[in-house]
């Protein structure tokens, strides 16, 4: 290829992660040996708050009382629609059985998991919209105990709009708790007598890594790394759009990295001119993740055609896809690997992030190349049957005896061999390997 960088990042979604490991490592052996104080401990050390870690029935009235009407009716619009895209996901993951030969049935049986905790963030940004994403999901899944989780405020507890969703969307438990501590206490099933079967949504790198740990323990969803977008744009793309897109995931922190790769210099170039002015309007917070995301993260790489752009994107596997391109359908087809994918200008990373209906928990650090984000099936362990008649033990106890003893493994051909013993004993069958 000779894609060349109108712009080369300084850093990569790794730079951070020398110390978090060993800090994770500690908090979450602290932990599971002091239990629930340990946890309250934490919470005090790290979030200053000492208030209470389960959320009452009152506090969620309390909360509720605070939000506008507006409001209310806007997270009911995106739990109408995250709720009704994954209840069409679990409907698609069907129960079946079938007869692979005479008297031979195997099937597979769809069961929700008993538990699920799901981190909502609270730090820099209260992710209301996350909350949906992940316990309305896991309750269209058919998850029975469904546990939320954010970080506390000083003197405040969790954000009311949080609240609100996490109890809208089905939450039956929510825990006042951040960080390590929070996920460590869903994990271990303290405050709820209920350790979860699966952890899910975003968090900061500590978030992530603490699930990275407790991966095999638990489940999770996907191993998270700072969010990313790619927008693939063409001659006829709006700069402005562009521009805008890109600092709109810029936002999120100072190690979001925002990628446009284009087929066109002059796109690019007036991309990289309009992007500091377009930062330099955002409020302070904003502000600061946005430079530091676009200056040692932001890149845009410039292809001679659109196949060398898909390549391209290919490799970068980005958590969140746009295209702004001509011949739309072309692009739908070709492209393989991202977390979700928004065609045409007309749509954007904020309408899949908000209230649009897909989940906004994807994968990133290049794991689109082999796993999609969340949905109604990471909440369903797919299990097999089998079941058969003693006439297809004919063949299929005299083919496990052979292949077992080409193996080397006796004690697996024998419980064949016994099976047509018992169920054919006038009979002969060729139970050894062939010389």
């Amino acid at each position: 290829m000779t894609i060349s960088y109108l712009k080369k990042a300084n850093k990569n979604a790794t730079s951070l992660e020398d110390n978090t490991r060993g800090i994770v490592e500690s908090m979450l052996k602290e932990i599971e040996l002091g239990g629930e104080q340990k946890c309250l401990e934490f919470a005090e050390k790290l979030d200053n708050y000492q208030g209470n870690v389960v959320v009452s029935a009152e506090e969620i009235a309390a909360a509720t009382a605070t939000l506008s009407q507006r409001t209310k009716d806007d997270i009911r619009f995106a739990y109408d629609r995250v709720f009704s895209f994954a209840q069409k996901q679990r409907a698609a993951l069907i129960d079946f059985e079938i007869e692979l030969s005479p008297g031979l049935w195997a099937g597979q049986k769809q069961i929700p998991m008993n538990t699920a905790g799901c981190y909502v963030p609270g730090g820099r940004y209260a992710h209301v919209a996350s909350a949906v994403m992940s316990v309305a999901t896991a309750k269209a899944a058919g998850v029975e105990h469904v546990i939320a989780c954010s970080p506390p405020k000083p003197g405040q507890g969790v954000n009311p709009a949080i609240i609100y969703t996490a109890n809208l969307a089905g939450a039956d438990t929510i825990l006042a708790l951040g960080g390590v501590q929070g996920i460590a206490a869903m994990a271990f099933g303290l405050f709820t007598g209920k350790p979860a079967d699966i952890l899910v949504g975003p968090g900061n790198r500590f978030v992530a890594e603490a699930k990275r740990m407790l991966y095999g323990r638990v489940g999770i969803d996907l191993f998270a790394g700072p969010t990313e977008i790619a927008i693939i744009a063409d001659k006829n793309a709006d700069p402005h759009i562009v521009a805008t897109d890109l600092v709109g995931q810029a936002e999120h922190g100072p190690d979001s990295p925002v990628w446009l790769i284009t087929t066109d210099r002059s796109l690019g170039e007036k991309v990289i001119e309009m992007m500091p002015g377009y930062i330099a309007e955002l409020p302070e917070t904003a502000r600061k993740a946005a430079e530091s995301a676009w200056g040692e993260y932001g890149e845009v790489i410039l292809c001679d055609s659109a196949e060398e752009a898909a390549s391209v994107s290919d490799q970068y596997a980005a958590e969140h896809l746009e295209v702004m391109c001509d011949d739309l359908p072309w692009w739908v087809d070709r492209l393989k690997n991202y977390g979700s994918l928004f065609v045409g200008e007309e749509t954007t990373v904020a309408f899949g992030d908000k209230c649009s209906g897909t989940n906004h928990i994807l994968p990133t650090k290049g794991a689109a190349r082999y796993t999609g984000g969340l949905s109604a099936g990471k909440f369903i362990k797919t299990v097999t049957t089998q079941r058969m008649t003693r006439e297809a033990n004919r063949e299929v106890a005299a083919v496990t005896a052979r292949i077992s003893r080409l193996e080397g493994m006796e004690a697996h051909a024998r419980t064949g061999d016994e099976r047509l013993a018992k169920y054919f004993p006038d009979e002969t069958f060729q139970l050894q390997v062939a010389e």
